[in-house]
Formats: C-alpha cells, sequence, structure tokens
C-alpha cells in the first residue's frame, strides 16, 4: 500500500498525492496550534496503569515539531480526506479545516511518542 511524505517548503507544509504535492498550510500556524517548535514526551499516569507494559524510555524526550512532522506518512485514505477539506480558513476559525486535519494527526503522533 503506498504512503505519502510529509514536507515542508518555504514554510509551507506539503503532503504528497498521486497528482504531486497538496499544499496543507504554513508550518508557523501547525506550530502555533500545537503550542511551539518543540514537544517533551510525556505519559499521564492513567496511561501507564491501563498499559503496563506500554514502553515509556521516551518520556521526557523534548523533539523538534517540524521534524517529526516531516518524518510523517499518510495512506491514501487520508490525503483523500485532506484534498476534501477547505484550504483556506472559514467563519470565525484562525486555521483552515485542512491543516486542521493535519494538525489533529500530529498531535496523535506526538501524544504516542517516538517509536
Amino acid at each position: 500500500m503506498a504512503r505519502f511524505e510529509t514536507h515542508v517548503e518555504d514554510g509551507t507544509i506539503y503532503v504528497g498525492t498521486p497528482d504531486g504535492p497538496l499544499e496543507v498550510g504554513a508550518l508557523d500556524d501547525a506550530l502555533d496550534v500545537v503550542g511551539g517548535p518543540a514537544w517533551t514526551i510525556s505519559y499521564s499516569d492513567e496511561a501507564k496503569e491501563r498499559h503496563p507494559g506500554m514502553d515509556t524510555s521516551d518520556e521526557g524526550l523534548v523533539v523538534d515539531v517540524a521534524d517529526m512532522m516531516q518524518a510523517m506518512t499518510h495512506s491514501e485514505r487520508f490525503v483523500e480526506t485532506l484534498r476534501a477539506q477547505p484550504a483556506e480558513p472559514t467563519a470565525d476559525d484562525d486555521i483552515s479545516p485542512r491543516l486542521g486535519l493535519f494538525v489533529g494527526k500530529l498531535l496523535e503522533n506526538l501524544e504516542s511518542g517516538v517509536s
């Protein structure tokens, strides 16, 4: 199954597609949403109790968010869903639905630690 890479060029995030790069949004906007350019990996006590065998050896590690983002790959299904989202902010939103969907996946990856 094909996987599509993420890259940043001139401050803009792009995701690969079968038809070439898809513009996702501004890197600075994504960093604002996640709280800055660095992320400290942590696990809640609840998560540790619920999953006692979980590898938490990366807890406390500070990672570069842009590096983590550029390491992300995506399924064709996610890319198609991303493409279907508006590229411009709507109504009172600060970011576009497309960038919001992408940042949601980025946060999910950041919260699950480094593998």
